[in-house]
């Protein structure tokens, strides 16, 4: 078996700019993110939630795009694609309610008015729901009530229910809370 590296010039020259493009774009991406959170006073960890998310897609992309460029025979494309949105399909189905809690998280962070130390209350006719913003997970939002029981409530459903937030003298019984918003996120 003779390699000769001169027969994969040219996939090696599109994989190394495809991953020189991507790993660009994700600094971009990441500058965004970080200063998006400053401007709007998010919180580091929340910043890094969405910053794995960034990676995460970054090296997906690449990693199909390296699966383009060395290995997938065009004739055979629709096979394979048919055969992978089919796979896709069927785990998006499976898996419907923990994706759409994921991406509501992903908008929650860019849009969400609410902050972690606002006193919110939900609006929903089955299960209504007040109490302090503790923290902001990628799946749910993690509530302090006035009884002092802590409740997570399904990021999907905050972007599907009324929210209103209380003001300070509307609280019952209330208590200061120390405002995580306002840690300094670190240099990087």
């Amino acid at each position: 078996m003779n390699f000769d590296i001169q027969d994969y010039y040219l996939q090696l020259l599109e994989s190394g700019i495809l991953i020189i493009v991507f790993l660009f774009i994700r600094q971009l991406l990441k500058r965004a993110v970080r200063n998006f959170a400053i401007k709007f006073q998010r919180l580091e960890h929340r910043t890094g939630l969405i910053m794995k998310h960034v990676n995460f897609s970054i090296f997906f992309l690449i990693a199909l795009g390296l699966i383009l460029i060395w290995g997938v025979d065009f004739k055979n494309l629709g096979v394979a694609m048919s055969s992978i949105f089919a796979v896709i399909g069927i785990a998006f189905f499976a898996q419907w309610s923990i994706l759409s809690n994921i991406t509501s998280g992903i908008i929650m962070f860019f849009t969400f008015p609410y902050k972690i130390g606002d006193y919110i209350r939900i609006h929903d006719t089955d299960a209504s729901c007040e109490g302090f913003i503790e923290d902001i997970k990628t799946f749910h939002i993690i509530l302090h009530t006035s009884k002092n029981e802590i409740v997570t409530y399904p990021n999907s459903m905050m972007l599907q229910k009324g929210v209103s937030i209380v003001r300070h003298r509307d609280i019952p019984n209330h208590q200061e809370i120390m405002d995580k918003n306002k840690e300094h996120l670190p240099h990087d």
